[in-house]
């Protein structure tokens, strides 16, 4: 029983890793733009601040939708129904690139007001109306990326989504150098570089931002359709798998021709699967909203200091999500192929090995917070204040990887539903309700005691959850 606990856990591992790579390198390129973005002032870092929680928003729904259907392609991999994947894929390339363009008309057409909605201060409205709105245009290129991504690692393959997501996270760098700044001198030993730049700011943040989310967009869908050995829709299929029902090297016809309709059993399950997690993004991100209109009337410097302290945790818990990928992936292929008892499993020690790790990077969280902050902002004000609130959370962080990692391994089980009340429950119950007591008599430290309070409930109830096992019943194919 010991060998096979070490060998769920090597496996858990190799499928963990290459997923928090990933993460940890968007974090690190976030932790780039909020630097790039910090040295033009405390307005700028506020402009993105205030409109963060609806750029979650939005790219939680497009998550959602994607997951939608991954889900279905984790379990019918696992059943070895590779046929049917494929054409849950194309399903899932067509409907979700629709849904994406209305999300994105919707996002244009809410851009010039939603500043004001959010009570954000005059001097930094017209800079967080253009970021959103060229936010909202990228938003169809980052859904294919998403749909492409996830349908790659429920397949298995964590590889190939993952090298290219930290390849976005490059090519934004880079394109963000050129875009935010002016074309300036860059003194070197012995030599002076003349670095081109748009000088654009926040603007060009955004634009940056968008350019890499596009490149990434069809290369993922490349991998996916010509590259991937179970999901491939064009050239020549490889897979020897047992029971796969296309003989090796047989030439894929024309997915327009084999299959590119509307299926209605893959549209209700998809649905069913996705406006639970749309419904939860949607609380949980209005409850951040919510947030933000609480921490916008104390100031510009908490405006600043909430949005890097943000950024800054999030290098603390994308671990931890990097494993409920991997939970989700596994949990999916286990149920699929009717191993219940391995997908438990696989799900309890992906919840131990994620609080092991975030206790861990916790811990260095709460020494490293003033130099997380020293390199995000150069403002004296913001810097004291981020620490304060950034060493608050780390006491969440072990409860916090429960919930993250055990959602992942339930929506590889196909349960969404209960997570979302979960949340509900939590984020309106619990922290904003304590957000709104404390912030006007502790200021910003009294909204950050409130997250960490309602992030140990919320690990709590997903705890209770995982251990009671009825997601078991969850089969959605």
């Amino acid at each position: 029983m010991e060998q096979q606990t070490q060998k769920y856990l090597k496996q858990l591992i190799q499928l963990s890793i290459p997923a928090v790579l990933a993460q940890i390198s968007s974090i690190i390129m976030q932790y780039i733009d909020a630097a790039m973005v910090g040295s033009l002032g405390a307005a700028a870092t506020a402009a993105i601040g205030l409109v963060s929680s609806t750029t979650w928003l939005f790219g939680g729904l497009c998550v959602s939708a994607a997951t939608g259907f991954s889900v279905q392609v984790a379990q019918l991999i696992g059943a070895e129904n590779e046929r049917e994947a494929r054409d849950v894929l194309r399903q899932a390339i067509l409907c979700t690139l629709l849904f994406g363009l209305t999300v994105s008309m919707v996002g244009i057409g809410i851009s010039s007001r939603l500043p004001v909605w959010l009570g954000g201060a005059e001097e930094i409205r017209r800079n967080a109306s253009r970021y959103f709105l060229i936010y909202a245009c990228a938003l169809p290129a980052a859904q294919m990326r998403h749909t492409a991504g996830s349908a790659l690692q429920c397949s298995g393959d964590m590889k190939v989504p993952s090298r290219l997501n930290i390849m976005m996270c490059g090519l934004d760098v880079i394109f963000n150098s050129l875009l935010i700044f002016p074309t300036r001198q860059l003194s070197l030993p012995g030599i002076s570089v003349t670095v081109p730049g748009a000088g654009m700011g926040v603007t060009g943040a955004a634009l940056g931002t968008a350019l890499a989310e596009a490149v990434t967009a069809v290369l993922m869908l490349y991998a996916v359709c010509f590259r991937s050995k179970r999901l491939r829709l064009f050239g020549r299929r490889q897979s020897c798998a047992a029971q796969v029902d296309v003989p090796c090297d047989e030439t894929v016809k024309d997915p327009l021709q084999e299959a590119f309709r509307f299926r209605p059993k893959c549209l209700r399950t998809a649905i069913c699967l996705a406006l639970p997690m749309a419904f939860e993004h949607t609380i949980m991100c209005g409850a951040h909203i919510a947030e933000t209109r609480i921490v916008a009337p104390l100031g510009t410097v908490s405006v600043a200091a909430n949005s890097l302290a943000v950024t800054a945790e999030s290098l603390c818990y994308m671990p931890g999500s990097g494993i409920g990928t991997a939970a989700t992936t596994l949990v999916g292929l286990n149920i699929g192929a009717g191993r219940p008892e391995q997908a438990r499993r696989y799900a309890n020690l992906a919840v131990s090995l994620g609080a092991a790790v975030m206790t861990c990077t916790g811990g260095m969280m709460f020494l490293c917070a003033p130099l997380m902050f020293s390199l995000l902002t150069p403002d004296a004000a913001i810097r004291a204040l981020g620490v304060k609130v950034l060493r608050i959370e780390a006491f969440a962080e072990p409860l916090f990887a429960v919930s993250i990692v055990t959602a992942g391994a339930l929506r590889g089980a196909g349960d969404t539903l209960i997570p979302s009340l979960i949340n509900l429950a939590s984020m309106w119950g619990v922290r904003i309700t304590a957000a709104s007591l404390l912030a006007p008599r502790l200021g910003l430290v009294g909204v950050w005691i409130a997250m960490c309070g309602e992030l140990c409930v919320r690990g709590l109830m997903f705890l209770v959850r995982l251990l009671r096992g009825k997601w078991l019943d969850k089969k959605i194919t």
